[in-house]
This record gives structure tokens, C-alpha cells and sequence, in this order.
């Protein structure tokens, strides 16, 4: 790209060199640099890019942007203030305002934002368009997988992600939005065309500090929509969680709302909880209508509210969205029924907050006919606060299990401990190790018994200390089963 285009506007404080007449390739990681990249220094928690600036010029690097003078040969350096903020910038500028050019849907809030997140890009499918997914799960093109780094992408990833889904020939992407994605400026230069809010629950205060600040974070998607009247824009509220009336007054766009409340535009009644799916009469603008899905629990009522929502405030025909939802499997590690061939039941969850446990148990409890036995982890070096508020949600359980997740650098005691403070019976187990807990698990369990595995999900790996060691909740728990029960 021409470098006068894309340093145009840029507040540039020093300039050593002459800066080429071109830009091919533009990356904040020196492991991927090319002839004639620009290599954007980034200050980050554990790395710093600066320290990297010389090895990007050894390997190719023209140009080095920086927060500081550096003395190196071989390269212009561009100093700024800030230049997260100016790699977004130069981001969207490089591919071209590639959102732009797509209906991109962003879906924030603690919990449920991979569950609608992935109905919606299953649903559009369905509906017969071509669609794009990132989150949690990675990056989903046109249904092929592609691995991520983190729920919302690095502002270089984010639009070269868009990019390649626009050259794919999609309609849509699905984006899932952190809240630190939206403070560390990650989706700076997406222009999103819907805002889908979830719910607002305990998470992330070690990043965050307090729930005002964690919700403010959240409410930037909504106030990113921008003040441009002449765009076709709109937000999808939960009216059951009461910080969507602040999230409303953050745009001027069209808002519409979802929840098992009667208030709300989309509702839904007469809920019928089952072991393979849920039923619920749907009552909305458009009439009302029996909904038949795949997908477990209330909270799923709710995650699939708001996905008909948004399809519905983009005009597609409402039966079209429903027989569309009826058509698509469970969102991977979400509540999925595990294969056994066994008389008890798996299922594999994402729940990792206190909210998401509470309503994970409560998705089973219709249908039980034995105990429900809950495996519940957290992380390590993270939030400490939730830990006994998790344990004393996971306490409506029959019997449970305290592990961990991804342990990091945090002794599995000290983890161990926080949890267990928050137990409000002695039917517990405490086991650090989740592969062990895992089993536990399982052998612990007696014909018509049901198991979630809470906390990892969809997740193939755990991490220790700073290495992703392979780690599978449903294939430990399928071979500890086919032992114990001889399937």
C-alpha cells in the first residue's frame, strides 16, 4: 500500500529515514516478517516489541514504528505516542475497510456469547448464506475451523480475518467481543452493523476491578455503532438483565429486545425442557410460534431469542429463522452431549462463572432421574474473587468435584482451597489434577446418573505454567466410561 495513504492523518512524532513509497505486509510479530514489512512495536503485559526491532530488521523489516527513538541501522523509525492506537489505524487502512463491505454482527456479554455467536453463523448457513465466525472457537470460514489466539483477535488479525471472509464471498461475520478486546482497541475500524448483548455477570475483575468498569467495557460495542442515522444499524438487548437499559442509551439505533420476560419484543413460553432439546412457544411482532431445537436448557431459550432477534431485525422471514434453528446441532463444548454408549449421561460445558454453573445445573434438573455430579475448575494467576462464589453455585449438585482449568503458575492447593471455601455441603472432592478429576468422575457414577464437565468446553489443551499441554474433558471421560461400563 501507498505509505503517504497509509500514514495519513497519523500524529507522527519523529521520523528517521525515508520512508519507502510502498508497504507490503504490515505484523506486530517478528516471527512473521517479510521484505519490506512495517513492524509495529507493541508494549504488551509479559512481551515488549521494542525488544524485537532489531531482530525484525535483520529479517526483513523497512520500516519500525515505535513509542520511542530506537538507534538501528537498515530501517526507517516512525515514533508515535501510542502506537496501538495507530496500528489500528494503519490496520483497517492496509485491508481496506474490510467490514465495510459486510453485514458484521458483534455479540458481547459474560455468558452465551459463543452460543449465539455460532447459532448465528450456523443459522445464516442454513438460510442459505455464506458466513464468517471468529471467537472462542476459533475462525470459522464457510465451515472450515481455523485456530485463534484469543475470543477477540488482535486488531491485525481482526481485519485481515474480515478481509479474507470478504474474498471468500461472505454475506456475514459473527464476531464474538470481549470485553478486552474493546479496552485493548482490538476492534478498532469495525464498523458493525448489529450489537447483540447477552448478559452482564461476575467475571474478569482481575482485568476489570469492579463490575461498573467490566460493564462500561461492554457498553463500548454499543456506542461504537456510531451517530450516522443514514445507516441501517441495530442493538439486541436482553431485557432480563438490567444493564441493557444502559447499554440502550449508548446508541441511537433501532433496539430490539429478547427474554423470558413478557416486556420483551422476542419471548418465549410454555418451555419445555427434555433430554435431547428444548421446545417454547415463541411470541414476538410477527405472531406467535412453536420452536422445537436441539439446543439444551433455559439459557439456550435465551441465547436462541437473541439469535432469531437479530435475523429477524435484519428482515429475514421469521419461519425461515426458526426452521433454520430447529436445523443446527448444539454449539461445540456448550452443554454437548457427550457419545457414550453407557447408562449415564456426559455433557462437556464452557461454564466458568458462577451464573453460566448455576444455569448449566439447572438445564438438567428437569430430566434427572439420578444424582448430577458437577466437575467444576478454574483458572490459575486469575480472578480469585468468583472462585467460592463458582463452588457454592456448583453446591446444588448432588455430588461435586473441584479441579482446575488452566492451573498456570498456581499451585493446585491454592486453587483448591478458594474453591472449596465456597461449598455449602461435604458431598466434594477436591483433585488438581483434571485428568484425574475427570475419571473421578466418572467412576464415581451409578446408572442414571448425569455429569457436566463444566469449565473447559470445546478446549483441547490445558495450560501449565506457560505450556499448552493436550487435554480433553469428553475423550478422558468416553475411555474412563467404555472401562467402567464396558461399551
Amino acid at each position: 500500500m501507498d505509505s503517504k495513504q497509509l500514514f495519513a492523518n497519523i500524529p507522527i512524532l519523529t521520523i528517521e529515514g525515508k520512508l519507502p513509497l510502498a508497504i507490503p505486509h504490515i505484523t506486530m510479530d517478528s516471527r512473521t516478517i517479510q521484505d519490506g514489512s512495517l513492524f509495529v512495536c507493541i508494549k504488551g503485559y509479559t512481551v515488549d516489541g521494542h525488544n524485537f526491532a532489531e531482530q525484525a530488521v535483520t529479517k526483513g523489516a523497512a520500516v519500525i514504528l515505535a513509542e520511542k527513538p530506537l538507534a538501528i541501522e537498515g530501517a526507517t523509525v516512525v515514533t508515535v505516542s501510542d502506537t496501538t492506537r495507530a496500528l489500528g489505524i494503519l490496520a483497517v487502512r492496509f485491508y481496506g475497510y474490510p467490514s465495510k463491505k459486510l453485514n458484521m454482527i458483534g455479540v458481547t456479554g459474560t455468558n452465551g456469547k459463543t452460543s449465539v455467536a455460532g447459532m448465528l453463523h450456523a443459522m445464516l448457513m442454513e438460510l442459505g448464506e455464506k458466513s464468517a465466525l471468529t471467537g472462542t472457537i476459533g475462525f470459522n470460514l464457510n465451515g472450515e475451523l481455523h485456530p485463534s489466539a484469543n475470543t477477540t483477535s488482535d486488531v491485525l488479525t481482526t481485519h485481515e480475518m474480515i478481509s479474507r471472509a470478504n474474498g471468500e464471498g461472505c454475506s456475514h461475520m459473527t464476531m464474538e467481543v470481549s470485553s478486552h478486546g474493546l479496552v485493548l482497541g482490538r476492534l478498532s475500524g469495525v464498523e458493525f452493523d448489529t450489537a447483540v448483548f447477552t448478559n452482564l455477570t461476575h467475571d474478569h475483575l482481575d482485568f476489570h476491578g469492579t463490575m461498573e468498569e467490566y460493564g462500561h467495557a461492554k457498553s463500548l460495542l454499543f456506542s461504537q455503532l456510531g451517530q450516522n442515522l443514514t445507516e441501517n444499524k441495530r442493538a439486541i438487548l436482553n431485557a432480563d438483565d438490567e444493564w441493557s437499559e444502559k447499554f440502550a442509551a449508548m446508541t441511537p439505533f433501532p433496539v430490539y429486545t429478547y427474554g423470558m420476560s413478557g416486556n420483551a419484543m422476542f419471548n418465549a413460553k410454555e418451555v419445555q425442557l427434555e433430554k435431547e432439546g428444548t421446545s417454547f412457544v415463541l411470541y414476538c411482532p410477527q405472531g406467535s410460534y412453536p420452536v422445537s431445537m436441539k439446543l439444551l436448557g433455559n439459557f439456550n431459550v435465551s441465547n436462541a431469542l437473541a439469535a432469531i432477534a437479530a435475523l429477524v431485525a435484519e428482515e429475514y422471514p421469521i419461519q425461515d429463522v426458526i426452521t433454520a434453528l430447529e436445523a443446527i446441532p448444539p454449539v461445540e463444548g456448550r452443554m454437548q452431549k457427550a457419545q457414550i454408549d453407557a447408562p449415564i449421561s456426559v455433557f462437556i460445558d464452557y461454564a466458568h462463572t458462577p451464573d453460566a454453573i448455576e444455569k448449566a445445573i439447572a438445564a438438567v434438573e428437569d430430566f434427572k432421574t439420578g444424582r448430577v455430579i458437577f466437575l467444576v475448575g478454574t483458572g490459575g494467576n486469575r480472578d480469585k474473587t468468583k472462585r467460592p462464589i463458582m463452588a457454592e453455585k456448583a453446591s446444588v449438585a448432588d455430588y461435586v468435584i473441584l479441579t482446575t482449568d488452566d492451573p498456570r503458575y498456581e499451585q493446585y492447593d491454592s486453587i483448591l482451597t478458594d474453591l472449596s471455601a465456597g461449598m455449602l455441603h461435604d458431598r466434594f472432592a477436591c483433585i488438581g489434577d483434571r485428568e484425574q478429576a475427570v475419571r473421578h468422575a466418572i467412576q464415581q457414577a451409578e446408572p442414571g446418573d448425569i455429569i457436566i464437565l463444566a469449565g473447559k468446553g470445546h478446549e483441547d489443551y490445558q495450560i501449565i505454567e506457560n505450556t499448552k499441554y493436550p487435554h480433553s474433558d469428553k475423550e478422558i471421560a468416553e475411555n474412563e466410561a467404555r472401562k467402567k461400563f464396558g461399551s
